[in-house]
């Protein structure tokens, strides 16, 4: 247990403290206390700004835009800064046709083919969450086939072109 404080030494710290504050000097006292005799500072009625929370459709949509410029390749696009779209000669006419997708080069891109890519991992992202909707035990019947079919279409669409961009990109692929 702690001891008690003895009296007589409380008492006499105080004199010598209040002694201490009061004895200012007379310049410094005068440039403390005299702007503010007639000087009232306002009344302000501030208010605390209230945050609300956005919606769970809002936090959707930013995760799934951020999930878009992930996958689509931003951050190589802004590094690297490829052309959007290339371009070819036809060897038995001479002319000139465009190229959306960099052949032969698995880790570079145009920006077209970023930007398609991204769009087909989304869509099937997009699907997954359709199935997940049609498991709903609230929704009417027909909703939950409709969510379920588009969902299931959505995945297969993104399967297939996915597939398909891998095949025009690395000639030979899963052949």
């Amino acid at each position: 247990m702690a001891p008690k404080p003895d009296s007589q030494s409380v008492n006499t710290a105080t004199p010598a403290d209040a002694s201490s504050q009061f004895s200012m000097d007379p310049v410094f006292h005068i440039l403390k206390v005299t702007p503010y005799s007639f000087l009232r500072p306002p009344r302000l009625r501030l208010k605390f700004p209230s945050l609300s929370l956005p919606s769970p459709m809002t936090v959707f949509s930013l995760i799934l835009l951020t999930y878009f410029m992930v996958v689509s390749g931003i951050v190589y696009d802004v590094i690297v800064e490829p052309p959007g779209i290339g371009s070819t000669q036809d060897p038995a006419t001479g002319s000139v046709r465009p190229v959306v997708f960099l052949p032969g080069r698995v880790n570079g891109q145009y920006i077209i083919e970023g930007l398609s890519s991204g769009f087909m991992f989304v869509l099937g992202g997009i699907g997954i969450v359709l199935l997940d909707l049609a498991l709903d035990k609230n929704r009417a019947r027909s909703i939950k086939v409709y969510y379920a079919s588009t969902g299931i279409s959505f995945i297969v669409i993104a399967y297939v072109m996915s597939t398909l961009f891998i095949r025009i990109k690395i000639p030979g692929y899963l052949r």
